[in-house]
């Protein structure tokens, strides 16, 4: 249920950059999302959907881009992407890692007229 408190966050955003700007409509949203962020996508846009009525968002393209996860390997000292599922070195196999990349969460950029 983050996914609603997450959701106004971006719209509110949205709009105070779309007001500081003199935007008549926000027309997309780039958000950048870890595969590890915990957000789910679907719920997002859902909710964007529903709470962006009657504002200068109303309509805007929200374009979700997912970000991979990336580790480096406190064995063997590379770093490499790793999928949810594969949770271990590529390289070596070893599961003492430590996460560089895939818990971001934020908005790349806003395109407004």
């Amino acid at each position: 249920m983050h996914e609603l408190a997450i959701t106004q966050s971006i719209l509110d955003i949205a709009r105070k950059v779309a007001d500081e700007h003199g935007a008549k409509r926000v027309k997309s949203v780039r958000i950048m999302l870890g595969e590890y962020s915990g957000v789910v996508p679907q719920c997002i846009q859902d909710y964007f959907d529903v709470i962006s009525k009657d504002t200068v968002v109303e309509g805007a393209f929200l374009d979700i881009r997912r970000l991979p996860v990336i580790i480096r390997c406190n064995s063997c000292q590379k770093e490499s992407r790793i999928d949810r599922l594969h949770v271990v070195c590529p390289l070596c196999g070893s599961t003492d890692l430590k996460l560089l990349h895939g818990r971001e969460f934020y908005i790349e950029s806003l395109e407004v007229e």
